[in-house]
């Protein structure tokens, strides 16, 4: 099942483009309106590195709290955790979708850590090395995000450092092609998001990506 995971994950920030358009495009672009002229390309893949990097941290992090305090429960909570980290999955789905927007109000649980976090990213800006890309990307790392806290319950479920680790590390790779498209300023992107029947499409591939593995575990 966790190989499905991996999966589940890469694909979960590969086709969620629509929110990352949403909830990272304001940062995308303030970053790129303060970088030196002639240091683009080589600053956001740094910027993204650092992005991912702090995605794997997060999930080692997860990944080991979950698998010490678990130990007495430990399938049970495992259980519970995989299980809402895929009705998660699917309430993104359906916000991408354009049909319901619930899931919003599990991002605002984050905003007293990120407001902690901001004042930090603040201080690194504007960048003048690649070491405060990579900084300012494993900061950006906690802005309070759906996909985030759907890759991150499912590191914890994994109660596992090392893995909690690489399904982070994978989700943030199916992240990165959205994002760099976005930090070029890519127009067909945009009207792609845009476009219902893409959203809509997009986020019933999310909700059966959720769903399937649910189905799965049911059946088995």
């Amino acid at each position: 099942m966790l190989e499905l995971d991996y999966w589940a994950l890469f694909l979960a920030g590969l086709l969620g483009g629509g929110h990352c358009a949403g909830m990272c495009g304001g940062i995308v672009t303030a970053f790129s309106l303060q970088l030196p002229s002639g240091k683009y390309w080589p600053w956001h893949l740094a910027f993204n590195a650092g992005r991912i990097l702090g995605y794997g941290f997060i999930g080692v992090l997860l990944g080991g709290l979950a698998g010490w305090v678990s130990r007495g429960a430990l399938e049970q909570v495992q259980n519970a955790l995989w299980v809402v980290s895929r009705l998660l999955l699917v309430g993104i789905g359906l916000q991408i979708a354009g049909w319901s927007s619930w899931v919003r109000w599990i991002e605002k649980l984050g905003l007293p850590i990120w407001r902690k976090v901001q004042p930090l990213l603040a201080n690194l800006l504007p960048v003048r090395n690649i070491g405060q890309c990579l900084a300012a990307g494993a900061l950006w790392g906690w802005l309070p995000c759906g996909l985030v806290y759907t890759a991150s319950l499912a590191a914890m479920s994994s109660a596992d450092p090392v893995k909690g680790g690489g399904l982070m590390l994978l989700f943030g790779l199916g992240t990165l092609p959205n994002l760099l498209l976005i930090s070029a300023g890519n127009e067909l992107l945009r009207d792609l998001l845009r476009n219902v029947r893409v959203r809509r499409l997009l986020g019933l591939i999310l909700i059966a990506v959720g769903i399937y593995p649910l189905l799965h575990r049911l059946i088995a």
